[in-house]
Formats: structure tokens, C-alpha cells, sequence
């Protein structure tokens, strides 16, 4: 079977070109561009949009314009609909995007002008649905909104452990969005994962190299992360046999 036509879809989220170069050549099908990702991803630079995207790959982009939880401000939203509006200029495939209301439910107006704001683009909608109580209950109103998938490992810590969750969550989508599985994703979790019925599954496969150099008075850890080839060809690969 070739690897472009899998029953389930790799997503592989990368901070940069090489990165993305990488998962290309091992076989994902795209990649969610951050930065950040030590802090659970942020809005990259257009500069690195621009990169990424002429890697070839379908970029999708991840809008989130600071760390911590997912209450935004309305100049918060504001912030995000014109960093989508310069990364649908910038020949993006999609963006990733996420909001809650102060009641802890998804955002329903932060979600449509971040929707309208991607003129077309797929949207997918990030983990701030694993925050939820009820993660399966949050299809009925992303199929409304028109959202493409939802990124979620059915709100536990990580994917495999919510298998029964995202089972469910399948049940209840159909094919009104897809379901894709993310959450400290590893090759041995693939067979159990796709069993669950979802559309794709979502990793990082990061690993930390030295830089060569110390990093100097508040520059925070010596080394940085990179995409490794062998995790995602090992993902691609046990998606491919089964």
C-alpha cells in the first residue's frame, strides 16, 4: 500500500523547514507548524510559514498567540484572525485553532471568526477540546461551524489511553469531521489508535540535540529539538502494514 493512500492519515507537528523536509521524506502526509512546542505550541513567525510551506508539504498552521489555557480576550481573537489572514497569504493548507468561553465550553463566536478568517482553508480544531467534560459532545457544534477535524486523545493525558473516548467520538462525527488522534503519541500506540476508527494520528517525534555551544546568561537550556525520522517512518510504517 502506498503511503499516500493509508486508511488513517500522519500528521507530524514540526518548528521548522527541516523539519518538515523531514516528515516529507519519511512518508506524513502533512504537517502542523509551531513554535514552541516545549510549551505546547505557538503562533509561528510568517517567515517560517513561508519556509515550510515551500518544503512542499500541506502546512497547517497553529494559531495560538500565547501559553497557558484558552480563554481569549476579544483583542486576543483579533490578533489571531489577522495572524490567519497573513498565513492564508503565505500558502498555508489549513490552520489549527482553539478557544473556550469563561463557562469552559467551546467558544462558539471566537470559532467562527477564526473559521471565516481561514477563506476556505481547512480548520482543524486543537486540544482545547480535551479540556472539555464532555470531548464527544463537542462534535455537534464543530460540524456546524464547518471545522474540518478536531485534534484530541479524548481527554486524557495521552491518546492511547483514550481510546474508548475517541472511539466515540468517531461514533458521533461519521463523516462530519474527522477525528484525529494526538497526545504523546508513539509507534507501538498506532494499532490501537487506528482501531479506534480515526481519520489520522498526530505526533511530534521530537528529540532534543545539543547546539554546540552554551546557550549564555538567560538563554534557558543548552540544545534544541528536532523532527527524527526514524519515529515518524516507524508511525508511516506500521500505519502502511496493517
Amino acid at each position: 500500500m502506498s503511503p499516500r493512500n493509508r486508511p488513517v492519515e500522519v500528521e507530524v507537528a514540526v518548528q521548522d523547514a527541516a523539519g518538515a523536509a523531514v516528515a516529507r521524506e519519511a512518508g506524513a502526509d502533512r504537517v502542523e507548524l509551531c513554535a514552541a512546542l516545549d510549551v505546547g505550541g505557538l503562533t509561528p513567525s510568517i517567515g517560517t510559514v513561508e519556509a515550510v510551506v515551500a518544503t512542499g508539504i500541506p502546512v497547517h498552521v497553529l494559531v495560538r498567540p500565547r501559553p497557558g489555557g484558552f480563554r481569549y480576550s476579544a483583542s486576543e481573537v483579533t490578533l489571531m484572525v489577522r495572524d490567519i489572514e497573513a498565513i492564508v497569504d503565505a500558502g498555508a493548507a489549513g490552520v489549527v485553532v482553539g478557544a473556550l468561553s469563561r463557562h469552559d465550553t467551546l467558544d462558539r463566536h471566537a470559532l467562527e471568526a477564526l473559521h471565516y478568517a481561514a477563506e476556505g482553508l481547512e480548520v482543524t480544531a486543537h486540544r482545547c477540546v480535551d479540556a472539555l467534560d464532555d470531548p464527544v459532545g463537542a462534535i455537534d457544534l464543530l460540524a456546524r461551524l464547518g471545522l474540518t477535524r478536531v485534534l484530541t486523545s479524548g481527554g486524557a493525558a495521552t491518546a492511547v489511553r483514550g481510546v474508548e473516548t475517541l472511539s466515540r467520538m468517531v461514533e458521533a462525527a461519521g463523516d462530519r469531521v474527522q477525528v484525529m488522534a494526538g497526545g504523546g503519541v508513539v509507534p507501538a500506540d498506532v494499532p490501537a489508535l487506528a482501531a479506534t476508527g480515526v481519520a489520522a494520528v498526530h505526533l511530534s517525534a521530537r528529540r532534543r540535540v545539543p547546539d554546540g555551544g552554551p546557550s549564555g546568561p538567560g538563554g534557558g537550556p543548552v540544545g534544541y529539538d528536532v523532527t527524527d525520522p526514524g519515529v515518524v517512518a516507524a508511525v508511516v510504517a506500521a500505519l502502511t502494514s496493517g
